[in-house]
C-alpha cells in the first residue's frame, strides 16, 4: 500500500461512522416500534460483521427496549477483508483488528467473552457453565473446516480465518526460496468470500515475481470453473501474471502430506514448497452442534425474511452460516444482520417481517500491489421460490483493475469496518 492509501485508510478508520442506510430497514429506527414498557432479550453468539453488525443495530433501533448480549470466544475481530493484503506486507493485522468497545459504550451491548456450547429451552449455555435467558437468539458463528486427511494446520495453514494462521503463511512466504511454488486448494462452493481465493493467487504471484524470481503459482480448484469475477480472474491468470500462475479446474483434494508439503488430488500429486490448503466448508459452531444443519447439508436454512431457522423457532441464523444461497462475505453479512434486526424488532411488536427484504454484495479484490477489480449485486426476496436471487441488471464487475480501485477499496472497506464495529 502507498503512503496516501495508507493514512487514507487509516483516517477513515478513525471517523465515526453514521448509520449506512439500507432498503426496507427505516421503520425500525423509530424507537417506539418496540413497546417501551417491555425488557425484550436477545443474545447473539459471533462478533463479526454479521453478529457486531446485529447486536449494534438492534440497541441504535431498539433503544432500552432491547436488552442486548453479544457472546464472542475472543476479546476483538480480526477482518478477513484486506487480510490478503497482510501476505504481500501491504498491511498489518494489527490495522484490521476491532474490539467491541464502542457497541459496549455507544451503544449498550453487554459483551461476554465466552463459547457457546449448547441451546436449553429458551437459554444459551456457555462452556464455563453460564446460562444466557432470551428471548431471541442470534446464531452468527461463520464457518467451520471440514476435515482433510494429514492436514496440519500447524504446518499447512488455511488462512481463511485471518490471525495467527495469516501471519504463518506470510512468513512461509517470506521464506520460501526463489524459483519455488506456492500451492493453494480452493474448496468446492459455496465457500467464504467467492473471489478470495484468486484474489490470493494474484496477489502472491505478484509478490513473488517482485521478490522471488523464477517462482510460481499452482491453483487447485475444486470447482469447474473461477467461480467469482470469472472474466477479471481469466485476464489476470493469462496476462497479468501469465507465465507465473497455473490453473487446474475440477481438481479433488483427496489428501495431504503436511511434512512434505504434497497435495494429493483426483490429478495426482502436487508438491510444494509452501502450501495452502483451503477446506471445504460448512456452517460453524453452534449452529452445528445444535442440530440445525439438516443431514447431508453444510449450511443452515432459514426464512429469508427474518433469518430465524427453520428447524428452531426463535433462533436466527446469519452471516456465513446461512443457507439462503447468498454469497458469503463480510458486506452481505452486514446487510443480512440489518434485516433480522428490523425482522425482530418487529417481532417485539407483534408484527410480520417486511415482505420484501434487499440486500447487496460488493467488494473489491486486489489484483497486484496497486490495483484492484470489483463486484457487486442486489438480492431482493422472490416470493414465488422463497428465495433471495439477484435482482436482474443489478450485477456488475469491474471493466478492468486499476489503481483508482486500488484506493477505493479502502475507502469501503473502512465504511463496512466503521458500519460494523464503530
Amino acid at each position: 500500500m502507498n503512503a496516501l492509501s495508507r493514512r487514507r485508510f487509516l483516517q477513515l478508520l478513525g471517523l465515526s461512522s453514521a448509520a449506512a442506510a439500507a432498503p426496507t430497514l427505516l421503520r425500525a429506527q423509530a424507537q417506539s416500534v418496540v413497546p417501551a414498557a417491555t425488557t425484550n432479550r436477545v443474545v447473539v453468539v459471533g462478533g463479526g460483521f454479521a453478529g457486531a453488525t446485529v447486536a449494534k443495530y438492534l440497541r441504535l433501533w431498539g433503544g432500552a427496549a432491547v436488552d442486548v448480549t453479544l457472546v464472542e470466544a475472543n476479546p476483538s475481530h480480526v477482518s478477513c477483508i484486506l487480510s490478503n493484503l497482510v501476505l504481500n506486507n501491504s498491511m498489518s493485522l494489527s490495522q484490521i483488528t476491532f474490539n467491541y468497545a464502542a457497541l459496549q459504550q455507544k451503544y449498550g451491548v453487554r459483551i461476554v467473552t465466552g463459547k457457546a456450547v449448547g441451546i436449553e429451552g429458551k437459554a444459551l449455555r456457555l462452556a464455563d457453565g453460564q446460562r444466557l435467558d432470551y428471548e431471541r437468539l442470534v446464531l452468527a458463528p461463520g464457518i467451520a473446516f471440514l476435515p482433510v486427511p494429514g492436514l496440519k494446520m500447524n504446518k499447512v495453514p488455511h488462512a481463511w480465518q485471518a490471525g495467527p494462521q495469516t501471519t504463518l503463511l506470510q512468513r512461509q512466504l517470506a521464506a520460501m526460496p526463489a524459483g519455488g511454488t506456492f500451492v493453494m486448494t480452493i474448496p468446492p462452493a459455496p465457500y467464504r468470500c467467492p473471489p478470495g481465493p484468486y484474489e490470493r493467487a494474484c496477489l502472491v504471484a505478484d509478490y513473488l515475481k517482485r521478490n522471488k524470481p523464477g517462482s510460481k503459482v499452482i491453483v487447485l480448484d475444486a470447482n469447474p470453473k473461477i467461480m467469482a469475477e470469472e472474466h477479471t480472474f481469466s485476464t489476470a491468470f493469462n496476462q497479468t501474471h501469465a507465465g507465473i500462475i497455473e490453473y487446474r479446474p475440477g481438481v479433488t483434494l483427496n489428501q495431504v502430506d503436511s511434512r512434505q508439503r504434497i497435495a494429493k488430488t483426483s490429478q495426482g500429486d502436487v508438491k510444494a514448497s509452501v502450501l495452502n490448503v483451503i477446506p471445504t466448508q460448512q456452517a460453524g459452531g453452534i449452529v452445528a452442534s445444535a442440530g440445525l444443519i439438516p443431514a447431508g447439508q453444510r449450511w443452515a436454512p432459514v426464512n429469508p425474511l427474518s433469518y430465524e431457522s427453520t428447524l428452531l423457532p426463535g433462533v436466527h441464523i446469519i452471516g456465513d452460516a446461512q443457507g439462503t444461497g447468498q454469497p458469503k462475505s463480510g458486506h452481505i453479512a452486514n446487510a443480512e444482520a440489518k434485516v433480522c434486526a428490523d425482522a425482530i424488532l418487529r417481532a417485539f411488536a407483534g408484527e410480520a417481517p417486511d415482505p420484501a427484504p434487499v440486500t447487496n454484495s460488493a467488494c473489491y479484490s486486489p489484483i497486484t500491489a496497486n490495483t484492484a477489480s470489483w463486484l457487486t449485486a442486489v438480492y431482493a426476496y422472490n416470493p414465488n421460490t422463497g428465495l433471495m436471487e439477484v435482482v436482474p441488471d443489478s450485477f456488475g464487475e469491474a471493466p478492468a483493475p486499476t489503481q483508482g480501485n486500488y484506493e477505493k477499496m479502502f475507502d469501503w472497506a473502512a465504511g463496512l469496518f466503521g458500519d460494523t464495529f464503530a
